[in-house]
């Protein structure tokens, strides 16, 4: 017996992006819309290599190119392959790490003054009173 294959490209993105594992977490990303105009902000519900699912009051078309922004990884295009109640899926045109979005970049000056460190000082990062 020969098992039924997908028959179009989207649907074997959709069919891999499932059979992968996937990320849940609860983030935002801005989506930008075919057209132009400003991003929108949406939240990312789950992640994988090969796509995502997001949340958001956008309206956006099965089949619309679309090209997300996610955190630590910058923009990514990929294709809306589902719509449905304020929820879509997007396919990526390529695959991405699913825990660098997840990572938290922490540079010098996000740190409050009392914890940033010059290399000079010596002891520990707090004052004795």
């Amino acid at each position: 017996m020969d098992s039924q294959r997908p028959a179009s490209v989207d649907e074997e993105v959709a069919a891999l992006s499932r059979g992968a594992d996937r990320d849940s977490l609860f983030m935002q990303a801005q989506l930008a819309l075919p057209g132009g105009g400003e991003p929108v902000t949406v939240r990312v519900r789950n992640l994988s290599p090969g796509g995502m699912l997001a949340e958001g009051k956008v309206v956006v078309a099965q089949g619309a190119v679309v090209e997300v922004d996610l955190r630590n990884i910058g923009p990514v295009t990929g294709r809306v392959i589902w719509v449905g109640d304020g929820k879509f899926g997007i396919a990526f045109d390529r695959a991405i790490d699913p825990q660098s979005v997840r990572r938290q970049v922490v540079s010098q000056s996000d740190l409050p003054p009392h914890l940033r460190r010059t290399g000079l000082e010596r002891g520990p990062l707090y004052r004795r009173r």
